[in-house]
């Protein structure tokens, strides 16, 4: 993770709009996404920060997530993208199991369209 994603993360957290285990949530996915060995910067995962930092808050507030006029669009782009699409399943489940947040299917899509794009930055492994 590099300084200004770092920055970002901070700015979440001192802000005092983001709850403190969302904050803890988000960085622990992201260290998990750095782990498996994505490139997870500012350019590179930035937005999907923001996205879930303020999905799962408004979640915890109560706060009502409408659905998107664009998530046919986005399951469509996502047939392409299975391995983001089971990130994303699999991090809203965790997010569900941790926080008793539920996201809701267009917030998953998103979220899938964010891991996509993670993906695609990440260099890939010089083969054997």
């Amino acid at each position: 993770m590099d300084d200004q994603l770092e920055m970002r993360l901070q700015l979440f957290r001192e802000g005092g709009q983001i709850k403190p285990e969302v904050a803890d949530f988000v960085t622990a996915e992201l260290a998990a996404l750095e782990a498996e060995g994505r490139t997870v910067t500012e350019a590179t995962a930035g937005m999907l920060t923001s996205h879930l930092m303020m999905a799962l808050t408004r979640l915890l507030n109560g706060e009502a997530i409408e659905q998107f006029l664009t998530d046919d669009q986005v399951a469509a782009e996502l047939a392409g993208h299975p391995d983001a699409v089971s990130r994303a399943r699999a991090v809203a489940e965790r997010a569900r199991q941790e926080l008793g947040a539920a996201l809701p299917e267009s917030e998953v899509n998103f979220l899938g369209m964010h891991l996509a794009v993670l993906s695609q930055q990440t260099p890939a492994a010089p083969s054997s």
